[in-house]
């Protein structure tokens, strides 16, 4: 059974995704769209916040790490939905170490197979994996 952090988190994620989606496909701040969403909780809100800022501030280095891993694709032919998931789950890779690796994997395999097409869950996990390891490998080093 989930935490209550944990419960938090996941809505945090949704949120943060639906808007870093609707910033990508309509041009707006991320973050005016985010407080567009009605009814959050503090806790939800204020992860979501972290979550978008943070994607948002380092948008050009995560595009970057992303298309170095992918393979045959760049960023603008991933579906938007896709590039906000990645976008999500590898800011909280290098960007959020109180955040377990594989819980943010996890969450964005989720949000792929409930918000994009039947191949993204596996194109998601490919690509965060590959990502993993070369951040571990950089914080190893970085150490």
């Amino acid at each position: 059974m989930p935490t209550q952090l944990e419960r938090e988190r996941h809505r945090a994620r949704r949120s943060a995704l639906l808007a870093l989606y609707c910033a990508d496909v309509t041009g707006a701040d991320a973050l005016t769209c985010l407080a567009q969403q009605e009814d959050l909780e503090p806790a939800v809100e204020a992860f979501s916040r972290k979550l978008v800022g943070g994607v948002e501030e380092r948008r050009d280095d995560l595009d970057a790490e992303i298309s170095d891993v992918a393979e045959h694709w760049t960023i603008e032919r991933m579906p938007p939905i896709d590039r906000a998931i990645l976008r999500i789950a590898l800011f909280e890779l290098v960007g959020l170490p109180d955040v377990p690796e594989g819980a943010s994997i996890n969450e964005a395999v989720e949000l792929a197979k409930c918000y994009s097409t039947s191949d993204s869950s596996r194109f998601v996990n490919g690509l965060l994996g590959r990502l993993a390891t070369r951040t571990g490998t950089e914080r190893t080093r970085a150490t």
